[in-house]
């Protein structure tokens, strides 16, 4: 009885579960969970208040606005619905905004919100890209150090091409990445397939903005040929096969543009033959980099221009260079080019510290296998930032600051990449040395840097010179007496967040200011127009309520026709008609000639001419243009003056 009343005392007692420790969050969930929060973060930062960028890029806007109702404008990136004359360069980025268009209705969000979301996507493929080879908290300093800068925010809130360009150039670094690594995953083929989608994307980042977008191409090949884990045999096999990928990709727009006829297409502006090859390797290929293409009405006063009734003023940053007008103006060729000027303000900040980073991985994987991937990486990256670079600094024809943009991923990776190895071997005294001035150079040229814009939060560059110095030399010191993690790690985090301090002060002030334009700039919106981009240009003003009614009524093809392809944009998306753009963007694109011009009118095609004040100025790149066309118009039919504009209806001759 005894025993039974003492078994159904302890029996609740034993029943009881045991307290059982609280789970801890492991390493892998708190690494998803950053990256979640970068990309959220990427994402709230690059779609605040984006329509405040109006219709950015009018040039493209057009076309965004042509694809989004006609499908074969779309196909071919025709500036206008009735296809005649496309942009000066290729269709790919158009493909996306118009598609938007087709799905929401053009307007300033559907053409804006895709370039956004490249930014996402962009900052998660170097995440993925880095974190393969030098871990995910390596990732995700390289994804929030290209999600920070300046040149990043700008252009991906913007239309121009170069969002989607990067964002494939990026896809192909991702992709080499995984090649890399194919003999680990899958035996040869597996790297063979990786290497050929880098290669298929780069083709797509052909037809995004031509030869700039396959200028990565010798950093991806000279990585892989060196580090894939097959042999050399099986690595030029998959380098041909890269090459197919490209071809492939790119190839058959390049088909489609020889094989449909050139009189039921539209002209391809830039070319001179109406070849789209031409207008590769000329107007958008060695033209550019040889200085063929110089603007010939390149201001050499301090003042330029009127923007909306306001004087709109060059400013210069240290070392020279035009801010104001996005790369319009004196320019510094050379080395120093990527530093100075507006350029220091969209990419400089990291540079000098992704440069030093190359230097310290290359030493410290010196020894490392050849399939070494860390080493691959700095040769990858590091390859990028050299070829893309020296082009950028002695480009000799027309460049805008924003052009940069095309090693942005490339700069955030190797400043990731550097900082995460030299901690890793922190235990040496050269690798603390290398991480504190790494840090310590990323400091003092953001402070330098902010120096060229003084007057703008005076604060900052001190607090930036300060945090970086003192976190850096605590670090070197602390590391050596091998303290508590928790001190280092902290030191760790205020040094770098010294060091990211100036591109992210710039990159939340381009947000918040309006850009439009074909020449944008990053930072604070200023006095005189900074921010607004490079002035309109001849013919820009004409637009008036007056003479959008006019087009408006009409019921030609065409409402008008109008020198130059901007002048051209900015009536389209007043009114929603067709204008033709004589001469396209330069002004001096051989269409149409004089005889298809009198047909057109001949055949009520078009309503109106409108004549454009261009201050004694020819076409942009020189030339005579299309005056023959002009003499003819003024000759032929009565003028009326409507607003700035002088307006020919073409409908009833003299």
């Amino acid at each position: 009885m005894t025993t039974t009343f003492n078994a159904l005392q302890t029996t609740p007692t034993d029943s009881e579960p045991t307290p059982t420790p609280p789970r801890r969050i492991s390493s892998s969930t708190w690494n998803r969970i950053g990256l979640g929060v970068l990309l959220v973060g990427t994402a709230v930062l690059y779609l605040w208040n984006i329509t405040i960028n109006g219709m950015g890029n009018q040039f493209y806007a057009a076309a965004a606005q042509a694809g989004a109702t006609n499908w074969e404008a779309l196909l071919f990136g025709s500036l206008d619905t009735r296809n005649f004359i496309t942009v000066d360069k290729p269709p790919l980025s158009q493909w996306v905004m118009g598609l938007s268009g087709q799905l929401f209705g053009f307007s300033s969000a559907s053409m804006l919100v895709p370039e956004a979301l490249m930014a996402v996507g962009s900052v998660a493929l170097l995440y993925a890209a880095v974190a393969r080879i030098s871990g995910p908290r390596t990732g995700l300093l390289a994804g929030t150090a290209l999600a920070l800068t300046p040149v990043a925010v700008l252009m991906f809130r913007f239309n121009n091409p170069d969002a989607a360009m990067v964002l494939l150039m990026t896809a192909a670094a991702y992709c080499t990445a995984r090649a890399l690594d194919g003999g680990e995953q899958g035996g040869k083929s597996h790297g063979g397939r990786w290497f050929a989608l880098a290669g298929a994307a780069l083709g797509l980042a052909f037809l995004a903005k031509m030869l700039e977008g396959v200028m990565v191409a010798p950093a991806l090949a000279a990585a892989y040929l060196v580090a894939a884990p097959v042999p050399l045999r099986t690595r030029l096999l998959h380098m041909l096969g890269a090459a197919a990928g490209f071809l492939a990709a790119s190839g058959w727009f390049v088909v489609l543009t020889l094989l449909w006829p050139a009189s039921s297409r539209p002209y391809i502006a830039g070319s001179t033959d109406n070849n789209f090859m031409n207008l590769v390797l000329g107007y958008n290929g060695f033209a550019r980099v040889l200085g063929h293409n110089h603007p010939a009405f390149t201001p050499s006063t301090a003042e330029v221009g009127t923007l909306a009734g306001a004087q709109v003023h060059v400013a210069t940053g240290r070392g020279g260079g035009a801010l104001g007008v996005g790369g319009w103006g004196s320019q510094s060729q050379g080395l120093t080019r990527l530093f100075s000027g507006e350029f220091g303000f969209e990419i400089g900040w990291l540079i000098p510290a992704a440069v030093l980073a190359t230097v310290l991985v290359m030493i410290a994987r010196g020894r490392a296998p050849r399939t070494d991937r860390v080493r691959a990486a700095a040769i990858l990256f590091g390859g990028w930032i050299l070829v893309d670079g020296l082009v950028l600094s002695y480009m000799q024809g027309m460049i805008h600051p924003y052009y940069s943009l095309s090693i942005a991923p490339a700069v955030a990776a190797m400043f990731a990449i550097g900082v995460g190895q030299m901690w890793a071997r922190r235990e040496s005294w050269w690798c603390r040395i290398g991480l504190a001035v790494t840090l310590l150079t990323t400091g003092l040229w953001s402070w330098w840097t902010l120096e060229g814009n003084a007057d703008w939060l005076p604060a900052l560059k001190w607090a930036v010179l300060v945090l970086t110095v003192v976190a850096s030399l605590a670090l070197i010191a602390v590391l050596a007496i091998q303290p508590r993690r928790g001190v280092v790690v902290a030191l760790l985090g205020v040094a770098v967040a010294g060091a990211l301090a100036g591109p992210a002060a710039y990159a939340v002030a381009t947000v918040g200011a309006a850009h439009q334009g074909g020449g944008p700039s990053v930072g604070p919106a200023r006095a005189g127009g900074r921010g607004m981009g490079m002035w309109g240009g001849p013919g820009r003003g004409v637009d008036t309520p007056e003479l959008d009614a006019m087009l408006e009524e009409t019921s030609t093809p065409w409402s008008a026709a109008i020198d130059r392809s901007s002048s051209a944009a900015g009536l389209e998306l007043s009114t929603n008609t067709a204008v033709m753009a004589i001469g396209g963007f330069s002004g001096s694109d051989p269409t149409p000639t004089l005889k298809q011009f009198q047909d057109d009118v001949a055949h009520h095609r078009v309503a109106f001419y409108i004549a454009t004040n261009n201050h004694g100025h020819g076409p942009m790149w020189g030339g005579h243009g299309h005056t023959d066309i002009a003499t003819w118009v003024a000759s032929t039919f009565d003028a009326v003056q409507v607003g700035s504009a002088t307006v020919y209806d073409l409908s009833t001759p003299k």
